[in-house]
């Protein structure tokens, strides 16, 4: 699925309808620069541009750095190749968290990342992404698409002469990857872990030495037990990054990414200077590149859980009293943000009354479902 290279012509039904208007706009668009119809040869109107997208994430996870090949070859496709963008993986033109530097700096036209991973420029771009206990994928996105987030954190990334467009989901994540076991809140006391973002700020409340490592950087630092814990993203990619290997019991959930998005971030000046059609084809690219991401890792992470399992992995469900004083710190780190920040108070409060609505609506009918359902098989 990364490496989608079927023709948009004979796409299934439903990701046709999915791309909607964005779609409709590039294809009917691109008659400008394709054929001219009956009475004379094609003309080409628009001019051949080429860019360059840099990406946070390594080459061998195909749902977050394909992302970034879904993207290139859909504009591609529906630009009949006259606008083509090249991806490069982390650390080939700019390390992982220097690329929303490049994309503001126009290094690249186009960076991929996850916008936590730059709180130090402003801690409300946490909400770009997700935040703990937070929204689900689902919720997420129809916060950002239809809910007026979107709006809210181009506010923000204006600041930084940048145009973002959501670049993918990966649904609620796991907990991450421990070498010893850790039953209470006390435990985590002096625990040395992996964990960017507000998830991150939350653990240190707690007692836990955080670092932020790149991807391909986490393996050898568990191994060598310069960090005792790490989290990712959840069983496929985690199972590629082998950490396995380097610790046995796998926590879960992910309660500082119930649902978290990439984002796609364009230098200002390379979008300004885009012909129409090419912003409409983007869009539309953007649209398909990220809902792939969720679509992969919802088919792939059953069968890497099971595989994990099945090899001697240790489950553990993280208990009450570590999610309490989690869930306690991080509404207290919010609100310290929101008193000290008001672009971070302005996205806090229309982010909160969403969740709440959105979490009385899911908590309902999806919720009795499932508690009922998924622990039903066969």
């Amino acid at each position: 699925m990364a490496n989608d290279k079927h023709d948009s012509t004979n796409e299934p039904l439903d990701r046709r309808r999915f791309l909607g208007k964005a779609a409709a706009a590039a294809t009917v668009s691109l008659v400008a620069c394709g054929d001219a119809g009956e009475g004379g040869p094609a003309v080409q109107t628009n001019p051949r541009v080429q860019w360059r997208l840099a990406s946070s994430f390594p080459p061998n996870l195909d749902a977050l750095y394909g992302a970034s090949e879904r993207l290139s070859e859909r504009v591609a496709a529906l630009t009949e190749g006259r606008f083509t963008i090249r991806p490069y993986p982390a650390g080939e033109i700019v390390p992982a968290f220097e690329v929303m530097d490049a994309a503001q700096q126009g290094t690249v036209q186009v960076g991929h990342s996850a916008s936590y991973y730059f709180t130090g420029k402003n801690p409300v771009l946490a909400f770009d992404t997700g935040v703990p206990f937070g929204l689900t994928s689902r919720q997420q996105m129809a916060w950002l698409n239809v809910g007026g987030g979107q709006e809210l954190m181009q506010e923000v990334f204006s600041d930084f002469g940048i145009v973002i467009f959501p670049g993918g989901n990966t649904g609620a994540q796991m907990g991450g990857w421990f070498k010893r076991e850790v039953n209470s809140a006390a435990g985590l006391r002096g625990l040395k872990m992996r964990i960017p973002g507000l998830g991150g700020e939350v653990m240190d409340r707690l007692g836990v030495t955080v670092q932020n490592l790149a991807g391909g950087e986490i393996y050898p630092a568990l191994e060598r037990g310069v960090i005792d814990a790490t989290e990712w993203v959840g069983p496929y990619d985690d199972e590629k990054l082998e950490f396995h290997r380097a610790a046995r019991f796998y926590y879960y959930p992910g309660w500082w990414e119930p649902g978290p998005s990439m984002s796609f971030y364009v230098n200002r000046t390379a979008w300004d200077s885009l012909p129409s059609v090419y912003q409409e084809a983007f869009r539309a690219a953007t649209v398909w590149a990220g809902y792939a991401t969720q679509l992969i890792y919802d088919a792939q992470n059953p069968a890497a859980l099971k595989r994990l399992v099945d090899g001697g992995v240790q489950l553990r469900r993280f208990s009450d009293d570590i999610l309490v004083a989690a869930h306690t710190a991080a509404r207290a780190i919010q609100e310290e943000n929101a008193a000290a920040n008001a672009s971070y108070r302005k996205v806090y409060d229309a982010w909160k009354i969403f969740r709440d609505q959105s979490f009385s609506w899911f908590g309902t009918a999806e919720q009795a479902f499932a508690e009922f359902a998924f622990t039903r098989t066969g």
